[in-house]
């Protein structure tokens, strides 16, 4: 393990914003992690723990510690149908997804090509195309920062909600996530109930897909929509899709005919983020270095020189437009330093 100084942060996030880490560590291993949170090095300073780069943007150098989190191995263990999946936290979520896969083991074929690590998902509760981690979550393992002790959540005490946990919440900055342990199976179960997705499978004419059919169409629909980061900066989905009281949402039918909804627990209604932005003329504007993607509106993008403040000031005018004309506060998914 080695302490860093002034690192470049450029390669380290998917926006590919110059930004500097006053320090930097890399840890490779649990053990190497529980000699650092004991070693006192943390104490009173500033945290950040990075995974694959790809749900951050920097608007200023760090002063503190980034911690890049790169433990990694996959594990499989079955029983009848059952397979449970341990991968250390700093794998990438994709290779996860595709080495499920490859072992038989099904249940994240809607998650395919999400950027980022195992680490980030259950902060997250990442979800695409009908699914969420919660749905095949089973625990996870975590190093308490203070203290350098190993703790075990389960899937109640994660606290899992639309794209948050107790990680994002009541415990932010306290653990630092080691392995995540999932719960999948080898039965031919699968979910194709979202509408774009059971559309696109319907395109390619098949009827009853293979977990590896829809892992593929996904792949498809989000590489039709999305900027490549390795080419145009970007963080995937910017923002979260509103959630909205269904009365709000009955006045908003009444004056926009056509306003899409989709129905949740408790009276809400989830509106696409989307689909506000394009209403708002946002859709595939570009100022300066930095933009709106013409396929998907809800991602911005570095057109290559652009600064994570031209980034944020853009995000903040979209907010402001969308408020504006709907009364809808969107709310940004990506950190923001």
């Amino acid at each position: 393990m080695t302490i860093q100084e002034q690192v470049s942060l450029k390669n380290y996030n998917t926006f590919g914003i110059e930004a500097k880490a006053h320090y930097f560590i890399e840890i490779t291993s649990e053990v190497e992690l529980i000699e650092l949170c004991q070693s006192g090095f943390l104490a009173n300073k500033n945290l950040l723990i990075l995974g694959g780069g790809s749900n951050i943007l920097f608007t200023k150098d760090f002063e503190g510690i980034v911690i890049k989190n790169s433990i990694k191995g996959i594990s499989f263990k079955k029983s009848g149908q059952l397979i449970r999946v341990t991968s250390g936290a700093g794998t990438n979520w994709h290779e996860l997804v595709l080495k499920s896969l490859e072992y038989g083991a099904n249940g994240l074929e809607n998650l395919s090509l999400i950027p980022g690590t195992v680490g980030a998902s259950p902060v997250q509760n990442i979800g695409a195309y009908g699914v969420e981690l919660k749905d095949v979550f089973e625990s996870l393992k975590a190093i308490k920062i203070a203290t350098g002790e190993v703790a075990t959540f389960t899937k109640d005490q994660c606290l899992f909600d639309y794209r948050s946990s107790v990680f994002k919440n009541d415990l932010k900055g306290q653990f630092i996530i080691t392995e995540v342990t999932l719960n999948l199976h080898n039965s031919k179960e699968t979910n194709i109930s979202y509408g774009a997705l059971k559309s696109a499978l319907n395109e390619k004419k098949i009827d009853n897909p293979t977990s590896k059919e829809i892992s593929n169409t996904v792949i498809d629909i989000r590489q039709s929509k999305l900027p490549d980061p390795s080419k145009i900066g970007n963080a995937g989905s910017f923002y979260k899709n509103p959630v909205i009281d269904k009365s709000d949402f009955t006045i908003l039918q009444q004056k926009y005919n056509g306003i899409p909804g989709f129905h949740q627990p408790a009276n809400k209604v989830k509106i696409p983020a989307a689909w506000l932005i394009e209403q708002t003329g946002w859709k595939g504007k570009k100022i300066g270095n930095v933009g709106v993607n013409p396929t998907q509106p809800l991602v911005l993008v570095n057109y290559g020189k652009g600064t994570g403040k031209e980034i944020k000031d853009l995000s903040i005018a979209i907010q402001k437009s969308v408020f504006s004309k709907f009364n809808i506060t969107l709310e940004a998914e990506v950190n923001i330093y």
